[in-house]
């Protein structure tokens, strides 16, 4: 099977820095589109960013220009870098990938989330 394990979650005062990674391992055939959502306590989640296998990135408006997202294909790895945190920033954030797996010879695609990883933006 397939399993995507996130980190680089923490502690960090407003306007610092952090970085997510999420690393996709099992018997993967290739990763079409990867992303990073979050949910905040009483909200429902929200897609923060998304990059598809050409590279071609969709971030949500409120972290246009402090948020980065990036990927390297040969890890199967997608990253988060977060710039200018803000306190509403805080929330668990999840990584998301479209997994081509095999199947008895037959190519599918199935949607794969991570556990989460806690980011808290607070002085």
């Amino acid at each position: 099977q397939v399993q995507l394990v996130e980190s680089g979650g923490g502690l960090v005062q407003p306007g610092g820095s952090l970085r997510l990674s999420c690393a996709a391992s099992g018997s993967i055939v290739s990763i079409d589109a990867m992303g990073w959502y979050r949910q905040a306590p009483g909200k429902k989640r929200e897609l923060v960013a998304h990059i598809i296998s050409a590279g071609t990135t969709t971030y949500a408006d409120s972290v246009k220009g402090r948020f980065t997202i990036s990927r390297d294909n040969a890890k199967n790895t997608v990253y988060l870098e977060m710039n200018t945190l803000k306190s509403e920033d805080t929330a668990i954030y999840y990584c998301n990938a479209d997994v081509v797996i095999s199947l008895a010879l037959i190519k599918r695609t199935y949607k794969y989330w991570g556990q989460g990883t806690q980011v808290t933006v607070s002085s």
